[in-house]
């Protein structure tokens, strides 16, 4: 059974974000061993400058490479990675446990994002749109869209 991480910084505080989390936790336990790590934010002033925002993001990272997997298929949400249809992201989650990999992390930054190191050891970088969402939302929609990929690579009909 094919290992899936989510490494989110930010807690769910919200029930209805943490409901709609569970319930796709509870479905993905028939096809994946899933793991979700949850990391603090690092506190940032209202108006922080560039620089305050890149150190947060430095020891968000840290903290994120502290937890990875050894020999793990890292995959960053950004805004600046490639948007892919629910068919796509199924085939390359076919492809990557055909090629053996044991291990996916997908990785949630906080509000302001994943530092630029961390995103460039991800082997592949995911958007989900332009649309700018919140991180816990994000999460929902990642844990439903991986979901989705399992359903569509068992040929049921709960993607239409």
């Amino acid at each position: 059974m094919q290992k899936v991480s989510v490494i989110c910084v930010g807690k769910l505080k919200e029930k209805f974000y943490a409901d709609a989390a569970a319930e796709y936790v509870k479905r993905l336990s028939r096809y994946c061993k899933l793991n979700i790590v949850e990391l603090p934010e690092e506190r940032l002033p209202d108006d922080p400058s560039p620089a305050l925002i890149d150190a947060a993001l430095a020891k968000e990272a840290e903290a994120i490479r502290a937890k990875l997997p050894p020999s793990s298929s890292l995959i960053a949400l950004c805004v600046e990675g490639r948007m892919r249809s629910s068919e796509e992201l199924a085939r390359l989650m076919a492809a990557w446990a055909n090629r053996g990999e044991k291990q996916l992390v997908f990785l949630i930054g906080g509000s302001f994002g994943l530092h630029p190191s961390i995103k460039a050891e991800a082997w592949a970088q995911l958007s989900m749109s332009p649309m700018t969402f919140p991180h816990h939302l994000a999460r929902v929609m990642l844990l439903e869209q991986i979901y989705r990929a399992y359903q569509i690579n068992a040929g049921t009909k709960y993607h239409k």
